[in-house]
């Protein structure tokens, strides 16, 4: 590891918490450790900081402050999104998703179609996306939600939500619209009012936030089944007590993240441009599954043929440099990219896939040293590999 510093580039996978939050947050863990339900002065205390926090994200979200329910980050949102639609309207209904999905929205529906949900795992674009025409072409009479993730966090792709809830409400207007808008925040306009959806999910730690606190916006009307149930928390959607110290870092997050969205989306594009430009003059045979245009300025993924990424993902690790072979959540998994899969890249050639995604604390000093360690990994990987054409 050079300079025992490491360099991180797997921004996706999660984020360094801002010293900001850090900061807001400390008081809570010590003298202020009242219970957001507690009657007394601490409680109080807690309660007002955490409504401070709520009103705080719904001002960014445009929406109302009861329509921001907390929860413990995406995963639990998004489980909350689908099963408490179906839990409200019974079996025998139809949802709508697409094959490039977090796992968070993918196991759940899996799981819904065992009690006899019927769902469609709607095909993307080239580039990771999918074609609203293609989502208002797969509506039933039966269909009672859609489900479409803002950016892909393999990828990077944006897929254009607004288009996409406004086919479905052209199509049948009872049909709820769910994100999942957890790889967003950082990079694009996540208000409710712009883009038209029914629900929404977000995570704390993606924007430089503390891990285990997120939210699911629901507009005002919808009617969710909860899926855990005790002290009837967040209006009986999300029952236990309340991350304090979280949901108020949680706020600081999401203020500091839109204030400052634009200064960083020019730093980060231009490391992240300049890293492509120069991995494909340095590296022979690889292939750019990102699509620059189409997807937020942070990613990069790249397949380099004849490298297995996990073993170029190692071989950084030991340089100092983090990155991911896809999401962080299926690192345990040894299958190839569903996302990359569904692009049409070849099993075999998906295996040798790694993730790079950049923040706004990365430093032309960090990309230089990417560039002069990765060339090096991927040759002596080519090189011990006798089924690479090395001619």
């Amino acid at each position: 590891m050079k300079d025992n510093k490491y360099i991180y580039v797997d921004h996706s996978a999660t984020t360094p918490v801002d010293p900001r939050v850090l900061e807001v947050m400390l008081p809570y863990f010590g003298q202020k450790y009242g219970n957001y339900s507690s009657l007394h002065g601490l409680g109080r205390e807690a309660y007002f900081a955490v409504e401070g926090a709520r009103e705080v994200i719904a001002k960014h979200l445009d929406c109302h402050v009861d329509e921001v329910i907390f929860t413990s980050g995406s995963t639990e949102s998004n489980n909350l999104a689908l099963k408490g639609v179906i839990g409200k309207l019974g079996q025998g209904v139809h949802i709508i998703t697409t094959q490039v999905e977090h796992d968070s929205i993918l196991n759940p529906c899996k799981q819904l179609e065992k009690k006899g949900v019927e769902v469609t795992y709607l095909p993307v674009c080239k580039d990771g996306t999918v074609d609203p025409e293609v989502v208002s072409q797969a509506i039933k009479d039966n269909t009672v939600l859609v489900s479409v993730m803002y950016v892909n966090n393999e990828l990077g792709s944006i897929n254009p939500i607004k288009e996409i809830g406004e086919a479905i409400k052209k199509k049948n207007s009872s049909i709820l619209f769910h994100c999942d808008a957890t790889q967003a925040v950082n990079y694009l306009d996540c208000r409710v009012s712009q883009l038209g959806v029914d629900m929404m999910s977000i995570s704390s730690h993606k924007i430089y936030g503390p891990k285990g606190v997120g939210l699911i916006y629901v507009k005002k009307g919808i009617k969710l089944d909860a899926i855990q149930s005790g002290g009837h928390q967040e209006k009986g959607l999300r029952s236990g007590t309340l991350n304090v110290p979280g949901i108020i870092g949680f706020g600081k997050a999401m203020d500091i993240t839109i204030l400052e969205r634009d200064n960083n989306i020019q730093k980060i594009i231009k490391l992240r441009d300049r890293f492509v430009n120069q991995v494909k003059i340095i590296i022979p045979d690889i292939i750019l599954n990102t699509v620059l245009d189409k997807s937020v300025c942070s990613h990069a993924n790249f397949c380099f043929v004849g490298a297995e990424g996990e073993s170029v993902l190692m071989y950084l690790d030991i340089e100092g440099v983090a990155v991911s072979t896809g999401s962080a959540c299926a690192s345990g998994s040894l299958d190839p990219s569903h996302v990359l899969l569904a692009i049409g890249v070849p099993k075999e050639i998906a295996h040798s896939s790694i993730r790079f995604t950049f923040g706004k604390n990365n430093t032309e000093e960090e990309l230089n040293h990417i560039l002069e360690v990765l060339p090096v990994a991927v040759k002596k990987l080519r090189d011990m590999n006798p089924l690479y054409n090395k001619g």
